[in-house]
């Protein structure tokens, strides 16, 4: 267990350090722009790119099951095992979909490496590398739901927009 929230810290702390990196680059990009007349479009890369980053990571790792908005109208009308049911299938879905979309997501960003960023040069197979852990982590996380399903456990109370 104290593996397990050493790595959510870190996960944590990453998520923390784009977050500052996007305010950093935004107080940049204002002093250049407006206290030495000098617009610079690096500094919106960064933001862009760390944006990017940690939308994907914080989805992938800091986000908890939770913490997910989750459009459930049928749910309400089951018991707590057509609940497990449901969610399920829900999840072995996720599960098929993105697996089946690996090997053509892993294409494409391999095939990247031929284009960079305006600025700063970065290479896009790098930049949107991101997506193909974010893809897997949302593999492992609704395999996870799958077998807790299994084993009885109740699935992690969303927060329920069809029920507002």
């Amino acid at each position: 267990m104290k593996l397990f929230r050493a790595l959510a810290r870190t996960a944590e702390a990453v998520a923390a350090g784009l977050l500052a990196v996007i305010f950093l680059a935004f107080i940049a990009q204002i002093a250049l722009r407006y206290l030495f007349d000098l617009p610079v479009g690096w500094t919106a890369e960064i933001s862009l790119v760390a944006w990017l980053w940690l939308i994907l990571w914080g989805s992938a790792f800091v986000l908890r099951d939770e913490q997910e908005i989750r459009i459930e109208l049928l749910r309400a009308f089951f018991g707590p095992r057509g609940q497990r049911i449901l969610s399920s299938l829900g999840s072995i879905a996720i599960v098929v979909l993105f697996a089946l979309a690996l090997p053509a997501t892993w294409d494409y960003i391999t095939f990247m490496k031929v284009e960079s960023s305006s600025y700063l040069k970065i290479r896009f197979d790098w930049l949107y590398s991101i997506y193909l852990v974010f893809a897997v982590a949302v593999i492992a996380r609704h395999l996870w739901l799958v077998v807790n399903a299994l084993r009885g456990r109740a699935p992690s109370e969303a927060t329920h927009i069809g029920s507002l």
